[in-house]
């Protein structure tokens, strides 16, 4: 595996996907943060409990873990960490040949999901703005799903994207030859 930066068309048409995420997810939230209090249930979208938009800040990450951590370390550990993690994800991506387009655009999803959380964390001192609740009828001990926005549906599609085509096709790394190439 050759990691030698060649920017190509391949690579750089999904990033506009990572753009596209970015200017969605804080324009959305943007809006819902700007005409709702938080805390306000905005929409029963249905009419029928399942799927409300519901504007709630989210000043830990996912399932409110990193609840107990002491605030003065929640910026190492919810900004600093995860851009360290999305930037070594951004400089493979560039740097790799290891990936199928479906993959690249997966990859793209995750880095613009990630940045929009990150986004609110730095600039919106409430915590992260989400809006999207689901009801999951009990399943998992929830009657609710953890109130999400677009930027974790980004995220997560990304992520399950991604390792399924990992696992669908794990000896993709051929050579041109055919021949595995070695480690």
């Amino acid at each position: 595996m050759k990691l030698k930066l060649k920017l190509t068309k391949e690579k750089c048409i999904p990033l506009s996907l990572t753009a596209l995420i970015i200017i969605a997810d804080q324009l959305v939230k943007a809006f819902i943060a700007r005409n709702w209090p938080i805390n306000t249930m905005i929409k029963d979208v249905f009419n029928n409990d399942l799927l409300q938009i519901y504007h709630v800040r989210n000043k830990v990450i996912a399932f409110s873990l990193g609840a107990g951590i002491p605030e003065a370390m929640r910026p190492a550990l919810f900004i600093i960490l995860p851009l360290l993690v999305l930037g070594f994800l951004f400089w493979y991506y560039l740097r790799s040949d290891d990936f199928s387009r479906l993959q690249r655009w997966a990859v793209a999803g995750i880095i613009g999901g990630g940045l929009g959380n990150i986004i609110d964390r730095i600039f919106r001192p409430d915590g992260v703005v989400d809006f999207i609740s689901v009801k999951f009828f009990g399943l998992f001990g929830f009657e609710r799903w953890p109130t999400f926005n677009i930027a974790d549906s980004c995220v997560v599609v990304g992520c399950i994207l991604l390792l399924v085509t990992i696992f669908i096709s794990p000896g993709k790394n051929k050579g041109a030859s055919g021949n595995e190439q070695e480690t």
